[in-house]
């Protein structure tokens, strides 16, 4: 007999224990970072960066132009405080950013 829910559990929950059961791992608080990404680093940066995968603690982030990506190798530590802060968990210990495809159509 299946347990009756007081009320439908969040997505994010079940998306969760969906992964666990099927052993594949998944951090779906990674997924966050796309989605604040712009706030978190602000509209300049936004326009010339994007985030293009997570690997482990690694996070690569797509430039437009090396000026942006050296720059941006100053801003580095307080990039990654700020996105973990944002996303209540360390997800980044580390940042390497590559000239690539900065617009959402890439």
């Amino acid at each position: 007999m299946r347990k009756k829910m007081d009320k439908p559990a969040p997505l994010g929950t079940v998306l969760q224990q969906a992964l666990k059961a099927s052993r594949i791992d998944v951090d779906l608080d990674a997924y966050g970072l796309w989605q604040q990404w712009n706030n978190v680093v602000g509209p300049a940066i936004a326009e010339n960066t994007r985030p293009e995968a997570i690997k482990g603690k690694l996070l690569v982030v797509h430039v437009s132009s090396a000026p942006w990506m050296h720059q941006l190798q100053f801003l580095k530590p307080e990039l990654i405080e700020k996105l973990n802060e944002t996303l209540g968990k360390e997800l980044v210990g580390d940042i390497r950013f590559k000239i690539g495809p900065v617009d959402g159509d890439a």
